[in-house]
């Protein structure tokens, strides 16, 4: 019998490094605290926190957190939405050095 998900978040495996537990400590903390402020506003699936946390969790504080940030600026007006996974393998041409690159992850391969 499977389990019920505990959490709204990324139930998947992921390395419990340091970076990514702060990074996912800080969204997690961003979900309790302050998210019942800003409101149920999203327009992407999953919303901007979960998609952070799934970065982070699966990509590494760097990588995810400018995943996260990114998709957070998406979402304002004029922004994308709809359905917007994190990517399981980041394509070749993300460079840590070239963070601006994050920007549109999913789109070109």
């Amino acid at each position: 019998m499977a389990h019920p998900a505990r959490s709204r978040n990324w139930q998947g495996p992921w390395p419990k490094t340091p970076g990514r537990l702060f990074g996912t400590f800080l969204v997690r903390l961003y979900q309790l605290t302050l998210s019942g402020f800003v409101g149920n506003t999203c327009r992407h699936l999953p919303t901007c926190s979960e998609y952070a946390y799934e970065a982070i969790a699966r990509h590494g504080l760097w990588a995810g957190g400018w995943m996260g940030l990114f998709r957070v600026t998406r979402c304002g007006p004029g922004g994308t939405h709809g359905i917007d996974r994190v990517p399981e393998i980041l394509p070749a041409r993300l460079k840590w050095w070239r963070p601006w690159r994050y920007w549109r992850v999913n789109s070109e391969g």
